[in-house]
């Protein structure tokens, strides 16, 4: 069958779904355009119509996950309720189901090297995500007396770095790092010793 050039129903769309499956496959510079176009079923030459090359095309990958991402954290934060305990564990589990289910998007988002202010876009999307977790953070922590309070921004960086410790580690099935306990007991327990520090949860909880 002969390749279909540019005409293609949504090429775009295509490319990227080529692409996160290339990622997942051969991470994020394991792949090149010509690979993306003889997934997508077409020549090399039409890629450059939508990207003007492989990291164009990662970045839009990245946007795309950062969107859904986004869209999870907000879900999972719910605002605020039932407690601001339970909506802000319920973003560091959705961080884990995230990287989960969307294996090629999150490679993409954190994995690829790529700035997110590669494009004003991608820079939204993903400061979105990391907006929530601030705002969970901070109505956490807002009895804390403020002399003793960390800024939100530290307070959620840290949890993000948590949770991006235990996806590298024990869910994304690096080579030799088997999991001692599931993933999520692991996430919810260290935020668990965290908040204690913060004096954010009682000694026995």
């Amino acid at each position: 069958m002969p390749k279909r050039g540019y005409h293609h129903g949504n090429l775009k769309q295509a490319l990227v779904d080529a692409a996160l499956k290339l990622i997942e496959e051969k991470g994020p510079s394991g792949f090149t355009v010509a690979e993306a176009a003889k997934r997508a079923d077409v020549t090399p030459a039409a890629v450059y119509r939508h990207f003007e090359g492989r990291e164009a095309l990662i970045a839009e990958a990245a946007l795309q996950g950062h969107r859904i991402f986004g869209d999870l954290m907000e879900h999972a934060y719910a605002d605020g309720q039932p407690s601001a305990l339970a909506a802000f564990e319920a973003t560091g589990r959705a961080y884990l189901a995230f990287a989960r289910k969307f294996p090629g998007h999150y490679m993409a988002m954190f994995e690829s090297g790529l700035s997110n202010q590669i494009n004003p876009d991608l820079a939204l999307a993903a400061a979105r995500s990391q907006g929530v977790l601030e705002k969970a953070a901070e109505a956490l922590s807002e009895h804390i007396p403020a002399d003793r309070r960390p800024p939100a921004s530290m307070f959620s960086a840290h949890v993000w770095a948590l949770s991006h410790g235990v996806v590298e580690l024990y869910t994304r099935g690096q080579p030799g790092a088997k999991a001692p306990f599931p993933a999520e007991d692991l996430l919810e327990s260290g935020i668990g010793i965290y908040l204690r520090g913060l004096g954010l949860i009682k000694p026995d909880s």
